[in-house]
């Protein structure tokens, strides 16, 4: 793997996060993908603001959770995120991890489509932006 395609984040689930059975509800897991997959794409300068201004939109297509175990108030998590394809479709695997125990709390992936925001057509291959922002070189 490359490693500079891979960025994790350090949080804390909050008191609004939490469901009446005392654990992270699980639609808040999402939040938390958003947050590492956010820094990562911060990291290689192409966050949203940068991916407007290159004319392209990456909308999410598919998302999929594994929840193993719970996250619970109070619980620092590390949240990891790689990116693993970028050819002809952008695909993020996601770890979550109790911080202190590394024990794997939840695995994730999201694949998103390039679509060119002037025709709103989605593009076959990631636009070459993509890869250059990445640093690997186009097919």
């Amino acid at each position: 793997m490359i490693k500079h395609l891979e960025h994790e984040i350090e949080l804390e689930p909050a008191f609004y996060d939490i469901d009446p059975m005392e654990v992270v509800w699980h639609g808040h897991y999402v939040k938390f993908l958003e947050r590492a997959r956010g820094a990562l794409f911060g990291r290689l300068n192409f966050g949203y603001l940068q991916m407007k201004e290159s004319g392209y939109a990456f909308p999410i297509i598919e998302l999929f959770i594994r929840y193993a175990q719970p996250l619970r108030l109070g619980q620092r998590v590390r949240v990891l995120a790689r990116i693993v394809e970028w050819e002809s479709r952008l695909r993020v695997n996601y770890e979550i991890r109790d911080a202190a125990s590394g024990r794997r709390l939840t695995r994730a992936h999201t694949v998103q489509v390039a679509v060119d925001m002037r025709s709103g057509n989605m593009c076959y291959l990631c636009p070459k932006i993509l890869w250059e922002r990445i640093g690997v070189p186009p097919p």
